[in-house]
Formats: C-alpha cells, sequence, structure tokens
C-alpha cells in the first residue's frame, strides 16, 4: 500500500487543490461556529422560557410552586436530552427523510447531533427557575427544613452549572465529569426531599402532586444506564504503544456506529469509543489511542476486565444514510467511528485518513480490513509526507467522488475546521462538537 493513493496525487494535496469562493456573507454567517444548531437550541430553550414567563406574568404574580414546577420541567428536558434512548430516537427520527429531499432539509436534520443544545438550555433556565423560586421563598418565608433544603440545593445547582462552562470543562475535565455526577446525583436526592417536604406543608398526598411523577421520570432516566452496569472480559491487542485494539463478546453486538461508555473503576471515569462490530461475527471492538492518563495506563496495563454501562448509544455518523454519497475524513485513531459504516456499507463513502505511519500503528490486519473495503481511500502517512491540508483533500475528495455531504472524525480544532470551512462554502459538513 502506498503512503497516498489515487484518486488524490501527492501534488495535489500539496497545495494545489482550489477551494470553491465562499458563499454570500448572509448564508455564511449563520455557518459561524457561534450560530451552530447547538446554540441555537440553547437560544430555542430561553425563548420557550421567556414565552412561558410571559404568559404566566399576564396571569398574574409568580407563585413558589409556578416556579418550581418551571424549574423541573427545565431539569426534565435536561436530563432527557441526555438519555440513551431518547437520543437513539432522535437519530432515528432524523435519519428517516430519504434522499430525494431537498439537500437543505436533509443538511439541517443531519445536525441532529447537536442535541446537547437541549441539555445545556434546560440545565440553565431551570437553575434561573429555581433560584428566583429560593428568592420569593426567602422573602415570604418558609418552614426551616424546606429552607435548609432549597438553599443547598440552589448551591449545588450554581457549582453544577459554573463547574460546566467551558473553561472549567476543558481544563478540569475529571473534576467536571465527578462534579456533574455526584452533585447531580445529590441534586436529585434534594429534588426529593425538597417535594416532600412541599407536599407535606400543603397537605397533599405525594401522588396528586405532579412534581413527583416529572421526579419519578427524572429518576428512573439516570437510573437505567447504571442498571446495565457490568463487568467483562475484554481481549486487548496492542500494535503498537500508541494503540490497543479492544476486543468484547459478553453477548452484546452493538449496531454499527453507536458507541460503548467503558471505565476501570465505575464511580470514577468513563471514557465512549465508537463500536466496531465486524459484520458476521458476534461482539465488538473498540479502537483506543493514547491520549490522556486513563487511555495510556489501559495501553501500558492491558486489564483483562473492563466496566461497561449503558445503552449503546448512536453517534455523529449515523446521519450518512441522509445522503447518496459521502466523504470520511478522519486523523490518528478518528478511523475508529469511521471503520463500522465503511464495513457496513450502507451509504457509498470514500475515506480520506491521515495517520502517522498506520501499518505500524493500527497493525497489518486492522489496515487491510481498511484497503479491503476502500481500495479507493487516500491514505496519508504523516510521518512520511507531514501534516496535509486537510480541507483541501476533503474538498477534492468530495467533488471527485461526487459526494454529498463531508464527514469529519478528527481532534476538536481540526474537526471544526474542516467543518466549517466547508459549510462556509456550501457543502454539507459534520462533525463532534465535544459538549459532554
Amino acid at each position: 500500500m502506498t503512503s497516498v493513493i489515487e484518486p488524490v496525487s501527492a501534488a495535489r494535496a500539496d497545495g494545489d487543490i482550489e477551494l470553491p469562493p465562499l458563499t454570500p456573507w448572509l448564508p455564511r454567517m449563520f455557518k459561524h461556529p457561534r450560530l451552530m444548531h447547538y446554540n441555537r437550541l440553547i437560544a430555542l430553550v430561553f425563548a420557550g422560557n421567556i414565552t412561558a414567563l410571559g404568559y404566566l406574568l399576564a396571569e398574574g404574580p409568580l407563585s413558589a410552586q409556578t416556579m418550581s414546577n418551571a424549574a423541573l420541567t427545565d431539569f426534565a428536558l435536561a436530563v432527557l436530552a441526555r438519555q440513551q434512548y431518547v437520543i437513539n430516537a432522535l437519530f432515528w427520527l432524523a435519519t428517516r427523510a430519504p434522499t430525494h429531499w431537498p439537500l437543505r432539509i436533509r443538511w439541517t436534520l443531519g445536525k441532529v447531533y447537536h442535541f446537547g443544545g437541549l441539555h445545556v438550555g434546560g440545565a440553565t433556565t431551570g437553575t434561573l427557575w429555581f433560584l428566583a423560586m429560593v428568592a420569593d421563598i426567602v422573602w415570604n418565608g418558609a418552614s426551616a427544613a424546606e429552607l435548609a433544603v432549597t438553599l443547598l440545593l440552589a448551591s449545588l445547582l450554581a457549582a453544577i452549572v459554573g463547574t460546566a462552562l467551558p473553561p472549567f470543562r476543558a481544563r478540569f475535565h475529571d473534576h467536571f465529569e465527578r462534579i456533574h455526577r455526584f452533585g447531580g446525583w445529590t441534586a436529585l436526592a434534594l429534588l426529593w426531599a425538597q417535594t416532600i417536604l412541599v407536599a407535606h406543608s400543603d397537605g397533599r398526598p405525594l401522588p396528586s402532586t405532579p412534581a413527583v411523577w416529572v421526579l419519578a421520570l427524572i429518576t428512573f432516566s439516570i437510573a437505567l444506564p447504571w442498571l446495565r452496569l457490568r463487568r467483562v472480559r475484554v481481549t486487548l491487542q496492542r500494535p503498537s504503544s500508541h494503540v490497543v485494539l479492544a476486543h468484547f463478546d459478553h453477548g452484546v453486538t452493538p449496531f454499527a456506529g453507536s458507541s460503548t461508555a467503558v471505565s476501570r473503576n465505575p464511580l470514577r471515569q468513563w471514557h465512549s469509543f465508537a463500536n466496531v462490530p465486524a459484520p458476521g461475527r458476534s461482539g465488538f471492538r473498540l479502537t483506543i489511542s493514547r491520549a490522556g492518563d486513563w487511555t495510556g495506563a489501559l495501553i501500558d496495563d492491558l486489564p483483562e476486565r473492563l466496566w461497561v454501562k449503558g445503552i449503546t448509544t448512536a453517534g455523529v455518523a449515523n446521519i450518512e444514510t441522509l445522503f447518496t454519497k459521502v466523504v470520511y475524513v478522519a486523523t490518528g485513531s478518528g478511523i475508529g467511528p469511521c471503520l463500522p459504516h465503511l464495513l457496513a456499507g450502507k451509504v457509498p463513502a470514500r475515506l480520506v485518513w491521515a495517520t502517522r505511519s498506520p501499518r505500524t500503528t493500527y497493525g497489518e490486519a486492522l489496515v487491510e480490513e481498511i484497503m479491503a473495503v476502500q481500495p479507493d481511500a487516500l491514505v496519508w502517512d504523516t510521518a512520511e509526507h507531514g501534516k496535509p491540508d486537510m480541507v483541501a483533500l476533503a474538498y477534492a475528495a468530495y467533488r471527485e467522488f461526487g459526494a454529498e455531504a463531508v464527514i469529519c472524525i478528527s481532534n476538536k480544532k481540526l474537526t471544526w475546521l474542516v467543518v466549517h470551512q466547508l459549510e462556509r462554502r456550501g457543502i454539507p459538513a459534520f462533525g463532534a462538537i465535544w459538549d459532554s
């Protein structure tokens, strides 16, 4: 296998590829990262809450109960937007559109993976409603127990939202994850305590309190993935010091394009990786590259068992079925999320993969498996040729293959570069947004 495979030649890959012109300023403005669908969904949740606030104020002064119910509704939205069955349902609905629908509609439906905006919007507006309720009961008075629980819960919610802001989350991701998990569980317990205290003070039986049923739904949604917790045997194959191929076969064969969360300690760190099922075989594989302390320790130690949790969840590349042809752009271990789709072959695809010494890093068997289903792939060896212009390579493959969309699986900086540079030129492009 040569490092650069036709139809994109090495000379043209070196910078002779001319990108199409930018679209007019107005449509281009809506492709700006600050106006991506994730942020639009956050704005939509805020707009819905402001509309509800206006309607409620027109009916009269807001009561503490009304604000509490509004907060709980938003919290339910935030939790359900992250529930695996809900996520899979959203992907299923979005990808029902046939490929003869207008490309602009399918382009928008392909942004379904921005659903995290509903989570952020719901959590933020719910916290604002709750803080407003706290101010009301502090001003108007409440029982000592109810006031203590409410103030403690308000402080905890503010801490959860504050530590979820991008600057903290990016710099202290492990701390963010633990605060989000344990703080969220504690907040849920305090919400139950507050609801029971309010129902008791009002003399209402719990089953007749709507908040109880909403809380029951939230609790079930949060608990469901943990009910699927198990410690399973894993076979780890280490083709190089940079990568390990994890093989699972514990009675589960997930669908192509899904992901599985794994951990060595279920109460600490969890990491999700794309499932790579082999057609006609049970079980699945995960491609795990060295990208931090956790993955580094896994590659070095090669444990015999790992914890798995939750329901296999649809990933970004599942939107491929919305298009007649797609180009997959991957760097390094980004080949992992692409591979199950390439193996399944549901949609005609062309692969552009830039990585360092692919056969040495990932092993002969995996590279041969890729080339068997992608004989026309462009595989760029960065050890031999240096880093390429991935935007140019993506566009060249898109144009020559006659594709309708580009799906990029890489690091955050490069993914956003490829996606936004192409979309500003009127080319549908998709890639992870790192909102978890």
